[in-house]
């Protein structure tokens, strides 16, 4: 890269793209770009240095960034339709997606993909974290911000670049992986695939661009080093019991066997990502044994069931779960956790073609709960669909419990109210940004 490169971010508040940004950053480049809202991680930018602005009206682009030569990166969840993304098209200048832009940035390092339809994020800050503290050389780029280093990029060295392959969109075909890891592969992005067989023949190209091994979690039937909960595989926990601080469990390796290995994080979800992330730490050639004990220190992620608030009257986990599947992860780990309370689940369904796509499997796990607090489809890329609306994923609900419709904005009057002890807030949108607010709602109670 240019050492004297200039660079704008369309979509810089994105959790993949201010990884990127805070990297150039770090390197001294200039950076700059655009969002539609400002957040903490926008604001962090620019305390950092990036120049960002939130209208995207020209006049709004710093001046140091309307050159011809200035590299433009976004996201393809920015509409077609920006002013400032149109503006660098028609001026000729170098334009990436992002996922190309990361696949050109890491092609010199040792690349460890995490790829997945669920579980990506959590895997692969938890292998940036095992990497950490055993010492490695490596920058690691995570889709979601790691309680530790309160940071979604880690930049430790330049032996390995850690990433999130993503299959939205194909991204992760743009990454030279040395090694692999898959989480899951389900159904999901259909707006892109438009069936789940294409889903599964992409996953399939991800693997061939693999030039080393793979590690895939057991259930997904793929030939690989394998891992898995209590299943026979390569690497596996046994014996598994939990604390209200996490797990201790045997950890069976292709060469040993671990006694009472302690994961410090909620939710058999969880426990399997981090199976995943010393299987795929191992392989690499880290000592097992420096493995063992750092799982024991993993601080977490952001909204990845994130325990917000435990209180008599309270408790809050607050989670980035928009599919289906992911739901039915946390609903267990609830049931698991707190058995005899009652379980409030505050849900914003993300995007109108997934809403659309499964919406009986929605409405299946939500009827689940006790009670069911909706908020408005959050429509992040897209245009409405016709007769694809959360009233109507409302009355497909089956339950006998509480089911209600409510605006963002007026759920923090509600919560004050609710009956259940154990309230989970779910979605991909913009509900991240009521959590705060609604922890210190509850603790004046």
């Amino acid at each position: 890269m240019d050492k004297g490169g200039t660079y704008y971010f369309i979509g810089i508040g994105g959790i993949g793209m201010s990884s990127i940004a805070k990297y150039l950053i770090s390197k001294n480049f200039k950076v700059g770009g655009y969002d539609l809202t400002k957040t903490s991680i926008t604001e962090n930018l620019e305390k950092s240095g990036a120049q960002v602005n939130y209208n995207d009206e020209l006049k709004n682009i710093p001046i140091l960034f309307k050159t011809e030569t200035v590299i433009i990166i976004f996201t393809p969840a920015i509409s077609k339709k920006n002013k400032q993304l149109n503006f660098f098209i028609n001026q000729g200048n170098p334009i990436y997606k992002r996922a190309e832009f990361l696949g050109f940035l890491t092609k010199n390092f040792q690349t460890i993909a995490i790829a997945g339809t669920h579980g990506k994020t959590t895997t692969a800050a938890i292998v940036a974290h095992l990497f950490s503290k055993t010492k490695q050389s490596f920058t690691a780029f995570v889709g979601g911000i790691l309680n530790e280093f309160n940071s979604n990029v880690i930049i430790e060295g330049e032996r390995y670049a850690i990433v999130e392959a993503d299959e939205y969109d194909r991204s992760f075909l743009n990454l030279s992986p040395k090694i692999g890891l898959i989480t899951s592969i389900d159904s999901d992005h259909l707006d892109v695939y438009g069936n789940f067989d294409e889903v599964k023949k992409s996953f399939g190209k991800f693997i061939k661009k693999i030039a080393g091994k793979v590690v895939v979690s057991k259930d997904t039937g793929i030939k690989g080093v394998t891992y898995s909960l209590n299943d026979e595989a390569d690497y596996s926990a046994h014996n598994i019991s939990f604390s209200n601080k996490g797990y201790y469990f045997d950890l069976k390796t292709p060469s040993n066997t671990y006694k009472s290995v302690f994961f410090s994080q909620l939710g058999l979800h969880n426990l399997l990502n981090a199976i995943g992330a010393f299987a795929i730490s191992s392989q690499v050639g880290i000592n097992e044994k420096k493995l063992c004990k750092a799982l024991s220190s993993f601080k977490g992620i952001k909204r990845r069931f994130q325990l917000i608030l435990n209180s008599k009257k309270n408790i809050i986990i607050d989670d980035y779960a928009h599919h289906p599947n992911e739901i039915k992860a946390i609903w267990s780990a609830l049931k698991d956790l707190f058995p005899n309370e009652e379980k409030c689940v505050i849900f914003q369904p993300h995007l109108y073609s997934r809403t659309k796509d499964f919406m009986n499997e929605f409405a299946e796990v939500l009827s689940k709960f006790d009670r069911v607090i909706l908020l408005p489809i959050y429509p992040a890329r897209e245009l409405p669909i016709d007769g694809i609306k959360s009233s109507v994923l409302l009355r497909k609900i089956k339950s006998n419990n509480v089911v209600e419709l409510v605006k963002r904005e007026e759920l923090l009057s509600i919560v004050s109210n609710l009956p259940e002890k154990v309230k989970v807030i779910l979605g991909a949108g913009d509900i991240g940004l009521e959590v705060e607010k609604i922890k210190k709602r509850l603790k004046l109670l």
